[in-house]
């Protein structure tokens, strides 16, 4: 298992980056906000621009936005392996696909726990990994929706059916507790359950 570690709930940013980039977390996962797609904000890219200052590890970027084509070009900058932004967006769904492409950038599709996964179907051919909600996305520390275990078995089985070799990613709530119920992706987001402890690397493993 995979693990990407959120610092959205991070009191002290640059310190905690730090000691990220000591533990084997496989991916930094970058929160992007914009105080519209979700009611949080987060700091302009300006700032979140200097997180390699701070770490060496890969960025999982995820854009919770209502206009990623105008972020997309920006984010493709850093030290990107994946960036993911959210099907219920306005703009188009497979020019912003093709744009990430463009950059050499792995892409993938974020939904939210209502969102159903037939969706998706049309842009399975674009997409590197499949990125489900197991919380309501916008705010760190939420609790587990039950029903995610449901969600990633449908879309394992959409996947298998189109032979398809994407990656599942589950986000949110994850911890030890949880960690039981997301066995059938690839990799989970953890951000609290990491970032307010007092081992990270503990944490991490913990959830391998």
């Amino acid at each position: 298992m995979k693990v990407s570690a959120s610092f959205l709930s991070s009191k002290d940013i640059i310190t905690d980056l730090r000691k990220l980039n000591e533990t084997d977390v496989d991916y930094i996962h970058l929160d992007i906000m914009d105080g519209k797609f979700v009611k949080n904000k987060t700091m302009p890219f300006r700032e979140m621009k200097n997180i390699y200052k701070y770490t060496s590890k890969r960025l999982d970027v995820h854009l919770m936005v209502d206009n990623p084509s105008k972020l997309i070009p920006l984010y493709a900058e850093l030290n990107t392996e994946y960036i993911t932004f959210h099907i219920e967006v306005d703009e188009d769904i497979e020019k912003n696909l093709q744009l990430i492409k463009s950059y050499s950038i792995k892409c993938g599709l974020a939904v939210k726990p209502d969102t159903k996964v037939k969706e998706l179907i049309p842009y399975l051919p674009y997409l590197d990994m499949i990125l489900i909600m197991s919380v309501e996305p916008g705010e760190g520390g939420q609790e587990f929706i039950e029903t995610t275990e449901e969600k990633i078995e449908e879309v394992r089985s959409l996947l298998a059916s189109y032979n398809l070799q994407t990656i599942i990613s589950v986000d949110g709530g994850v911890n030890d507790k949880t960690i039981s119920k997301c066995q059938k992706c690839d990799m989970v987001v953890s951000g609290s359950y990491i970032i307010k402890s007092d081992n990270f690397q503990q944490k991490i493993s913990s959830l391998r």
